[in-house]
């Protein structure tokens, strides 16, 4: 359920019941009379297919829906934008209009995304009764810096739609990962050939920052190194920006001390050119001979270090699928890889969906039909929990095999 109030920022709340609805949740709104005043709620109606809820004394609202029904029935709240007014009544328990009211009989996870001048925001009542919710365990959605709506420069800017909608997500999300400190590479790297034209692949990064933003949601603390393109990861997710496979393959290693499951979900480079240039290379009358040199594979020696880690691999391939993943998952030391045949519809890179094959060291394998990057990151985090519980219990995850 998303709680709008009053505040210019109501207009980013279309947005974010729009995303939650296409992610597949059921989506119902309720409104204080001040946010009436910002945006209609006929633009909610539609884009969540359900009736709004916005006046506690309506005789047709409350024998239709009720504001303890709406409690009851609510998986999660998430007030966006929460303003000062709506944030001090729920601190002290107030309930004198259907959103408060609603929030004072719930008993599912609550959430609450602030938005208001930095003044607001900062003012001891404020800071008091956001304190006094986490305290309760309402989780905040921290606001942004940024200009805000009455000219001032400063924290206060609702955050973004796709950051309230992670938070969201998470709240209802069984965290079977807490605990784990998981490391994940993702995306293509350039390897120059000079300063306006690189070596690369068609990688997106999408599988990657999809398991980050899995892990995290499931619990897990995360720290994804990206290569360039990649797409937008949960702001929560500690994000280290590289381009070239040395940078990529160093801060892997710098990290991986730290972690205790590395997921390496990135293309890295095979070659680089052997002599970049430091110009730009004129167009040749006949050809251009590119001479490139192979990039050393680190990951042997992370897992001579790897100890009580999980290692998990990805394997793209063109043909002979499950005989070169397995071959890579001997010859890396890897705990599990996920391998992909990339000329299969839906399985190349750049799109939204994959089909895996998963296989662990212990000899279990799974195939998987064609499913969103979202829901497989989910299928590899399953099998990262089971293995987790099995060396617990000292005996081999089982799963069932179709290959």
């Amino acid at each position: 359920m998303v709680g709008v109030s009053a505040s210019i920022a109501a207009y980013k709340a279309a947005e974010l019941v729009r995303l939650l609805a296409t992610r597949g949740a059921k989506v119902k709104v309720m409104m204080t009379r001040g946010a009436v005043e910002f945006i209609a709620p006929l633009t909610f109606q539609t884009l969540s297919g359900a009736p709004v809820a916005t006046d506690l004394f309506s005789l047709t609202q409350e024998s239709e829906i009720g504001h303890i029904r709406l409690a009851d029935t609510a998986d999660a709240i998430v007030i966006a934008p929460a303003s000062a007014d709506l944030i001090a009544k729920a601190a002290l328990g107030l309930a004198d209009d259907l959103p408060s009211t609603v929030l004072l009989a719930a008993r599912c996870p609550v959430a609450f995304a602030p938005a208001m001048n930095l003044h607001m925001y900062q003012h001891p009542a404020t800071v008091e009764n956001l304190n006094r919710l986490r305290a309760r365990g309402c989780a905040i959605i921290e606001p942004e810096q940024g200009a805000l709506a009455c000219g001032y420069e400063g924290v206060g800017r609702l955050a973004e739609p796709a950051d309230i909608a992670d938070e969201v997500e998470r709240l209802v999300t069984a965290l079977d990962l807490a605990g784990e400190r998981v490391l994940i590479t993702a995306g293509p790297t350039q390897e120059p050939i000079d300063p306006v034209r690189f070596v690369s692949n068609r990688s997106s990064g999408k599988m990657g920052v999809a398991l980050a933003r899995a892990a995290w949601m499931r619990g897990a603390d995360v720290r994804l190194v990206a290569g360039p393109g990649s797409v937008r990861a949960p702001r929560a997710v500690e994000r280290f920006d590289v381009c070239q496979a040395s940078e990529m393959l160093d801060l892997t290693a710098r990290n991986f001390p730290w972690c205790t499951t590395l997921i390496m979900a990135a293309a890295v480079a095979d070659f680089r050119p052997s002599r970049p240039s430091a110009r730009k290379l004129k167009k040749q009358p006949d050809y251009l001979r590119l001479e490139l040199d192979p990039i050393a594979d680190e990951l042997p020696s992370l897992a001579q270090k790897k100890g009580a880690r999980l290692m998990v691999g990805f394997a793209a391939e063109t043909d002979a699928l499950r005989e070169n993943a397995l071959n890579k998952l001997r010859e890396k030391n890897l705990d599990l890889i996920v391998g992909n045949d990339v000329t299969q519809p839906g399985a190349g890179f750049g799109g939204d969906t994959n089909v895996v094959t998963i296989a662990s060291r212990e000899g279990q394998t799974e195939s998987y039909p064609l499913m969103a990057k979202d829901a497989v990151a989910h299928v590899i985090l399953d099998w990262v929990v089971r293995m987790r519980q099995a060396a617990a219990g000292g005996r081999a995850p089982v799963v069932s095999s179709s290959v």
